[in-house]
């Protein structure tokens, strides 16, 4: 749920992209620091739809994953370019969601993400640039995404809001990629304002490895009681520079 948006890598696609790539070369990750010069695209997958229900997927035809649910973050996936016909359809009652050709382009990393609502009719998928450059062991790089539907634009700060690492940054936007020390950090997380001095509403404990580029991604609600899925707020710390990703519930809410 942070960024700084100056070059916002935030692209709409077609939800058939995301769920092509995850479900046409399952089990094909490749840990890789960069995109492939082999002709094909290496491309993770995100399901960060909190009430969006678990899903089937066939591709030109055959089923090819069944049960994909919330909170599920791929492996990177090298991926042939071309198009093919994508069906999504929900795992409980087979009712298609989407059904259309899509395409997969050579030569770039990406990550996929289901983002928004479906009750809110604000589901859609979004692409996502992997573009960091890989840093040295003394440091780390962080590309956070806000992907959490009921939390408003933020600030991301640490050290009791001395320091300003993300600055109004809304949901659904991505932003470049900061290089920091490796550590351990305590983000801050504020309602965005113009001195960056908002109400602290939750925190989040990350560990960050020298050599490595991450993905911070903020999904769930902020307020879960008040919303249509009972899915709380987490942070997904996707490993960009490898294949690894795992799941970091807020420890603290504030208020």
């Amino acid at each position: 749920m942070w960024g700084n948006v100056p070059n916002e890598t935030r692209r709409v696609a077609t939800v058939g992209v995301a769920l092509l790539v995850l479900t046409s070369f399952a089990g094909v990750g490749i840990a890789t620091s960069g995109a492939s010069d082999s002709g094909a695209a290496q491309v993770r997958v995100a399901h960060l739809s909190p009430d969006a229900p678990a899903v089937d997927v066939l591709v030109d035809g055959d089923a090819v994953l069944e049960g994909v649910e919330f909170g599920t973050v791929s492996e990177y996936l090298e991926v042939p370019a071309g198009e093919r016909t994508v069906t999504i359809q929900t795992a409980e009652n087979d009712t298609v969601v989407f059904e259309g050709a899509v395409s997969v382009e050579a030569g770039t990393m990406y990550t996929v993400a289901a983002i928004g609502e479906v009750t809110e009719e604000t589901f859609e998928p979004a692409v996502y640039v992997d573009d960091y450059e890989t840093p040295s062991d003394e440091n780390a790089t962080v590309r956070l995404i806000h992907a959490s539907p009921d939390a408003p634009a933020v600030d991301v700060t640490v050290g009791d809001g001395e320091t300003v690492l993300y600055d109004n940054v809304s949901f659904g936007n991505a932003s470049d990629y900061l290089t920091v020390p490796a550590g351990d950090y305590e983000l801050e997380i504020r309602p965005a304002t113009e001195e960056n001095d908002g109400e602290v509403v939750t925190t989040v404990n990350v560990s960050l490895e020298g050599g490595t580029a991450y993905s911070a991604i903020a999904a769930g609600y902020l307020s879960p009681d008040d919303e249509p899925a009972d899915t709380p707020f987490e942070v997904l710390l996707a490993t960009d520079s490898g294949s690894e990703s795992m799941n970091m519930t807020a420890p603290e809410a504030v208020g």
